[in-house]
C-alpha cells in the first residue's frame, strides 16, 4: 500500500520546455543564430548539472556573452527567461487533488535556484499543500543520482516500495526503480490521457 507519492515539477505538475518548441524560443531571445545552436547546446550540457546543485544560472549570462560572443544585456534574467515560459497544468489538479485526500504528496525535483520560489510566486502551482518538498538546488544533488532518491524518502519516512514517483524523465524513473519506487512515466504532450493512467495506477497501489 503506499504512504507517499512523490510528482516531478517540470514537465509534470507545470508546463515546461518539454515535448515543445519553448527552448528554440528560448536560443531566439539570446541571439543564439543556427549557426551557434551546437555551440549553445555544448555550452548548456557542460552547465546544467551545476546549477541543478546551487550555481546561480545568472552567472551564465557573462560567460554566454564571452564564449559563443553574444550581446545579451547585463540586465538579462536568465531565470525570468525560463519562468515566464512554463504554464499551468490544471489538467493535473484533479488528480493531484483527489491522490491528497488518502494520501501524502510532495515534489521532487530538480531546479535552479530561486527558480522554485518564483514558479510559486507566479502561482503556477496548484493550489496544494506539499507535505515535502525536495529541491535538487537546496539538497546540492540530483535526479537521477542515488542520494536524492535516499533523502526523499528519509523525508517521507516511508521506504521505496510505499513511494509513487510521477515523473516524464525516463532516466529519472529507472533511477527510482532502483531505490524500488513504483513509478509513472508521465507524457505532458498528451496530459489528459496521463492524468487518467496516473489516477488508475494509484487506485490499483492502494
Amino acid at each position: 500500500m503506499l504512504n507517499f507519492v512523490y510528482f516531478d515539477v517540470g514537465g509534470v505538475v507545470i508546463k515546461d520546455f518539454s515535448k515543445t518548441n519553448k527552448w528554440n524560443e528560448l536560443q531566439d531571445e539570446l541571439g543564439i543564430t543556427s549557426e551557434k545552436k551546437p555551440q549553445f547546446e555544448k555550452f548548456w550540457k557542460d552547465h546544467e548539472k551545476e546549477r541543478c546543485i546551487g550555481g546561480d544560472v545568472e552567472e551564465l549570462v557573462p560567460l554566454l556573452n564571452k564564449e559563443l560572443r553574444l550581446s545579451i544585456p547585463n540586465t538579462y534574467s536568465l531565470l525570468d527567461g525560463f519562468v515566464k515560459r512554463f504554464e499551468q497544468n490544471t489538467s493535473l489538479w484533479p488528480a493531484i487533488e483527489r491522490i491528497k485526500q488518502s494520501c501524502r504528496v510532495g515534489l521532487l525535483t530538480n531546479m535552479y535556484p530561486r527558480m522554485l520560489p518564483e514558479i510559486i510566486k507566479r502561482n503556477l502551482l496548484p493550489p496544494v499543500e506539499w507535505d515535502i518538498i525536495v529541491d535538487s538546488s537546496i539538497e546540492k544533488c540530483q535526479k537521477p543520482e542515488p542520494k536524492i532518491f535516499e533523502i526523499a524518502e528519509y523525508k517521507a519516512r516511508v521506504r521505496g516500495n510505499k513511494i509513487l514517483f510521477v515523473e516524464n524523465s525516463e532516466k529519472h524513473i529507472e533511477a527510482a526503480k532502483k531505490r524500488n519506487w513504483h513509478t509513472f512515466l508521465y507524457n505532458p504532450a498528451d496530459t489528459h490521457k496521463s492524468n487518467e493512467a496516473l489516477y488508475t495506477l494509484f487506485r490499483s497501489l492502494r
